[in-house]
């Protein structure tokens, strides 16, 4: 299993984000080696990773937004995450568990 957080540098998101990842990674039973941190530096490379803004959580390739395999506004923005009970700059812990587990959506 990987688990990446693409982002942009300086996103203070991504910086709050990173240790409460790391903790869903460790709860979950998976390796801490399985997390991987990228930054992403231009639109170019946005539009190749399919980055929908800093950060991007995925689980093996997959977003971990139900929503996010249909979405094609790629670039170096920051995200925003419409969870079910607030929209917020991280996303729902459900999110990142329910693929962590093997069943949350396919993009």
């Amino acid at each position: 299993m990987i688990v990446e957080m693409l982002h942009t540098e300086g996103c203070p998101h991504a910086a709050e984000y990173l240790p409460r990842l790391r903790r869903l990674v460790a709860d979950a039973g998976v390796p801490p080696s399985a997390v991987r941190v990228r930054v992403v530096t231009d639109a170019t490379e946005a539009l190749r990773e399919r980055f929908l803004g800093s950060p991007t959580i995925r689980v093996d390739g997959r977003d971990v937004d139900p929503c996010g395999h249909a979405r094609r506004d790629y670039g170096l923005t920051c995200r925003l995450y419409a969870g079910p009970s607030r929209v917020s700059g991280t996303p729902p812990d459900d999110w990142v568990v329910a693929l962590l587990r093997g069943n949350g959506s396919v993009d």
